[in-house]
């Protein structure tokens, strides 16, 4: 998903979700030296969330965007970030009053009070995800305990799993597992149903909060799967497509949005003090695609930036390489 879009609807959509969360997050502003109104951040994810850590993984250009087109409208130059400006996260952080989270793999960067990215374009809940480009989900987790264990050196174990159970936890992960059948050569969905698939990639997902959770991580901001099969992207994936969305992604959304709220609540069952907010960005991007004027948008179905049908091709910027059928599309 590395075309740039603007994202600032599903934004406020987390936004007023995670309005209870933020103004509630406090910190004793004596030895960590902040205001005694204070959110943190700590973000795991895919392209929806990276701020740039691809920028400083071993990987090639299909999984990064530090070239333009990305990041002309607000910052004025690439940053790493798969959009034109801000990902949702930054704009989480300015609501929050806090700088926009840095990548995590930033070298020299360490102020942590804030929070931390780990997000990574490309990631998904399962390892075998695009596995060696990308930054797993599984991986994402063992910086979070690296920075767990940083803390509970510095602050001692009591006041560290404090600092950790005020601060909100962003989660967005799942898509590029739920695409990876469709656009390589993976035969997993012959080999098992859609239904053990997605609780499969739940059931990593699942893990993950579990291990937060340990940690002392309480508070927790999800987003629906977006509608995948209706994307640029996903629509050229079919050969001679007429602009039909992919039944067969888009079942994989549906199936995993029903999935995640029933994981969520046994959660918050099981755990105490555990809380969580949804966004539903498949209702919001769906809106947008369909009715684009109503919000403020004069295309729905066309990508920003790319070639082919849509735009679809993830050409940006003229930099990655493409099949010699995506040239054939151009």
């Amino acid at each position: 998903m590395g075309t740039p879009t603007k994202l600032y609807a599903l934004c406020s959509l987390l936004l007023a979700f995670l309005f209870p969360f933020l103004n509630s997050l406090q910190l004793d502003g004596g030895k960590l030296c902040r205001p005694e109104k204070h959110a943190s951040l700590f973000i795991f994810g895919d392209s929806l969330y990276d701020p740039g850590n691809n920028n400083y993984i071993n990987t090639t250009t299909d999984f990064q965007a530090n070239f333009g087109p990305y990041g002309e409208t607000f910052f004025k130059y690439p940053t790493g970030r798969f959009s034109d400006g801000r990902v949702i996260p930054d704009f989480i952080a300015e609501y929050a009053k806090l700088p926009l989270i840095t990548p995590y793999l930033h070298p020299g960067y360490h102020r942590y009070i804030d929070g931390a990215n780990f997000a990574s374009g490309g990631a998904g809940a399962l390892v075998e995800t695009h596995q060696g480009y990308v930054i797993d989900l599984k991986t994402q987790l063992s910086y979070f305990k690296n920075l767990a264990r940083l803390f509970r050196k510095k602050l001692g174990h009591a006041e560290a799993k404090t600092f950790f159970g005020r601060a909100v936890y962003l989660i967005s992960i799942g898509g590029n597992d739920y695409l990876v059948p469709f656009n390589s050569n993976s035969t997993v969905l012959q080999s098992i149903s859609k239904e053990d698939y997605v609780d499969m990639v739940i059931g990593n997902l699942t893990t993950v909060i579990k291990k937060i959770y340990k940690k002392g991580g309480r508070k927790f901001g999800f987003t629906s799967m977006l509608p995948l099969g209706c994307l640029p992207f996903t629509k050229v994936l079919k050969p001679g497509n007429t602009g039909a969305c992919i039944d067969e992604l888009t079942t994989l959304a549906k199936l995993h949005n029903r999935a995640l709220p029933k994981v969520l609540q046994k959660l918050e069952r099981e755990l105490n003090g555990f809380k969580y907010s949804i966004a539903d960005g498949y209702t919001a991007f769906s809106e947008r695609i369909n009715n684009p004027s109503k919000y403020g948008f004069t295309e729905g179905k066309i990508a920003c930036c790319g070639s082919g049908e849509y735009r679809g091709i993830l050409s940006c910027g003229g930099i990655r390489k493409l099949s010699s059928l995506e040239r054939r599309q151009i």
